[in-house]
């Protein structure tokens, strides 16, 4: 994948993982491959090669039904996209993550609330509203 010269209007470049099969990214480097594997992380820094201004995760496994069980799974993966986005954001960079309503999202809030200016918690419109899903938007990371 060629990359963007970073700073140039409509520059940038987009490094992204998922773990099932999905349509390449024009400019973008796509990997297919489980977050949670011990190749992910160094894949994805490889491909960074240095800092990121912003790490994305809309990571979610399948559900099971049982809303106790349910919310600790997507507050695991939330807590591993955290552990990576410490390592590769660059000062004044912006972390979002999904999360669950249902009380553990607050460990991950005490662990991010001094490291980053602003921290401010969304629910998309797309997202139902019965639904304990909403995202933890983090922004200006302190390094």
């Amino acid at each position: 994948v060629d990359r963007v010269e970073a700073g140039k209007p409509g520059g940038g470049q987009v490094v992204a993982i998922d773990i099932n099969p999905w349509d390449v990214v024009p400019n973008a480097t796509c990997m297919t491959l489980d977050f949670l594997d011990d190749r992910a992380p160094d894949a994805l820094k490889n491909a960074l090669a240095g800092k990121a201004d912003a790490v994305l995760s809309d990571m979610a496994g399948p559900t099971t039904g049982h809303g106790p069980t349910d919310h600790l799974r997507i507050m695991g993966l939330a807590e591993a996209a955290w552990m990576f986005a410490a390592e590769v954001l660059a000062p004044g960079g912006v972390f979002l993550c999904k999360v669950f309503q249902g009380g553990t999202e607050g460990d991950l809030l005490k662990q991010i609330k001094g490291r980053f200016d602003t921290i401010r918690h969304a629910k998309p419109p797309a997202s139902r509203k019965d639904s304990a899903e909403l995202y933890l938007l983090a922004m200006g990371f302190k390094g």
